[in-house]
């Protein structure tokens, strides 16, 4: 049931940039779905901040790189809420290795999970958004590895330029239905993602001190972009990447 309250849909929405995402959302009073794929624990404690902030939360666990469990996730959309007003596309996956260890089998789980689930989210998205009559924002994250070459980044770096990719495409085809797409771009942000990394440490360090702005990217900075780009301020910026680096990738 519809609270009248404006809906957002944020992928991998429970912890990390996600959760920092979903956080600012329930601040501006947004009821929120958090889709998840694991750890259902993070979910729940996830919920829970952002009901004490007076949102309506509803969790859904579901593999966004499968196209039938994105139409089943945004079914359950439609029955509880009636209503979509904001997509964010943060969930993200990836298999770290050098180009000549890649398998078939690394390239589509990352194609899947990073890239194909922006394209099928964002169709079923906007079916909701269309019919709700007041069309939409959409905003996914990408990263610096889409324009730049980073160690054993290959599947992950060819999958996030594809998300900008689809980003201007959609941009353009949905701005009759009065819905806005962008994406946000980050350096190199300690999540859980980065753990990932063998040298996460190194990288950090070397990041925090190459930056000029003397840090590395924080969850909520990347938050306070999308909360722009989901703005009536943003209304003019069409599939565009905004990227939020603290200025490194200006240098060589």
């Amino acid at each position: 049931m519809s609270t009248g309250k404006k809906v957002a849909l944020v992928t991998g929405g429970t912890r990390g940039i996600g959760r920092a995402i979903a956080l600012q959302l329930a601040e501006q009073g947004y009821d929120l779905v958090l889709n998840y794929l694991r750890n259902r624990s993070a979910a729940r404690e996830t919920a829970a901040e952002l009901e004490a902030k007076g949102a309506r939360v509803h969790l859904v666990k579901a593999n966004v790189g499968d196209v039938a469990k994105i139409k089943e996730l945004f079914a359950e959309i439609d029955r509880e809420f009636g209503r979509l007003d904001v997509l964010v596309n943060n969930a993200a996956s990836g298999v770290l290795r050098p180009l000549m260890e890649l398998e078939e089998s690394h390239w589509d789980w990352t194609m899947e999970i990073n890239s194909k689930a922006l394209l099928f989210c964002a169709q079923e998205a906007a079916k909701l958004m269309i019919k709700g009559g007041n069309g939409g924002k959409i905003v996914s994250l990408s990263s610096l590895g889409s324009i730049r070459v980073l160690e054993n980044y290959t599947a992950v770096g060819v999958s996030k330029a594809a998300v900008e990719a689809i980003t201007r495409y959609l941009a353009v085809e949905l701005a009759q239905h009065n819905i806005v797409v962008n994406a946000v771009s980050g350096g190199a942000v300690d999540t859980d993602a980065l753990r990932h990394f063998p040298n996460r440490e190194e990288l950090l360090g070397s990041s925090a001190a190459r930056t000029p702005a003397g840090r590395i990217v924080e969850p909520e900075d990347l938050a306070n972009a999308v909360m722009f780009l989901l703005s009536d301020k943003a209304w003019m910026v069409r599939g565009q990447t905004l990227i939020v680096d603290g200025g490194i990738s200006l240098l060589t």
